[in-house]
């Protein structure tokens, strides 16, 4: 795909669909001040820092459900037997160790997501309406 197919222009060396420009440079940006340059070259830093990461974590994910596949086909029509299952997953790397306990700071947080109990991404208990 090239830069002059017309469903795709380049934006800081990325190529993005007409459509999502439009909206982003249209729609998006204008209601935050963020100039289309400043997030086009954001955006391409990220994906061009991240994905070598990204092909990392996918062949990881590949390599463990390649192993897992083998370790059912090899016991198939065995009973299960979860402490074994459990042993494998670990043994794998699959399941791995509690870490050590942590706390999350809340600072620069919106208030919904601080402070209000509930499930604000759906409705929040403590909305008198439901």
């Amino acid at each position: 795909m090239s830069a002059s197919d017309a469903t795709h222009l380049e934006r800081a060396g990325l190529l993005v669909g007409a459509e999502l420009v439009s909206f982003i440079e249209l729609e998006a940006l204008p209601v935050t001040g963020v100039d289309p340059d400043t997030f086009w070259n954001g955006l391409s830093s990220l994906i061009h820092d991240l994905t070598p990461r990204n092909v990392e974590l996918v062949e990881v994910r590949a390599s463990l459900q390649a192993a897992i596949d083998v370790w059912h086909r090899e016991r198939a029509g065995q009973p299960h037997d979860p402490g074994q299952y459990r042993a494998f997953l670990e043994d794998i790397g699959y399941l791995v160790p509690d870490g050590a306990p942590f706390e999350i700071e809340t600072e620069h947080v919106d208030p919904e997501i601080r402070s209000v109990a509930g499930p604000q991404l759906v409705v929040p208990v403590t909305n008198a309406r439901y």
